[in-house]
């Protein structure tokens, strides 16, 4: 893991309350995905700093076990103008630890390098952690993603 300081992001997209528990959020956030290509949410995005999408987790009701939300989205310049539909959320920048999760993405890269975050003693504040899905992660079979988890 390699420490990095990530400024404040603000994220439109759309969202989902969901839990790991009984296996809920790998039916909840692949649904998600679908609907945000299937909806082309990213052309309803305004003012979007780049076409890099995030898949943000916050609002943790107390660690990665408890429910959480869940928005995939884009960075935006601002929250003023937030499309009936859409979810807004302003993160606070702070030290973020950075893993990477590198392969397949059919194959479950993101979740096994999510197992091994859950599996690990990184001390996580629990206020948003996220993954960014750039140029590297167009191709699903030779994918690059970075995943920022929130540190204490």
């Amino acid at each position: 893991m390699q420490t990095t300081q990530i400024g404040q992001l603000a994220i439109i997209g759309i969202a989902i309350r969901t839990t790991n528990e009984n296996g809920q959020s790998a039916v909840d956030i692949p649904q998600l995905w679908d609907r945000f290509f299937l909806e082309n949410i990213l052309a309803a995005i305004p003012n979007k700093i780049s076409d890099k999408l995030y898949c943000i987790y916050t609002d943790y009701e107390k660690d990665h076990t408890k429910p959480y939300t869940t928005i995939l989205g884009c960075s935006v310049a601002n929250l003023d103008a937030v499309p009936a539909g859409l979810t807004g959320k302003l993160i606070d920048g702070g030290s973020y630890g950075q893993f990477i999760a590198t392969g397949k993405i059919p194959e479950g890269i993101v979740l096994n390098e999510w197992i091994k975050i859950w599996n690990s003693n990184v001390d996580r504040a629990y206020t948003a952690d996220f993954e960014v899905y750039d140029e590297r992660a167009q191709d699903p079979n030779d994918a690059v993603v970075d995943i920022f988890i929130a540190l204490k």
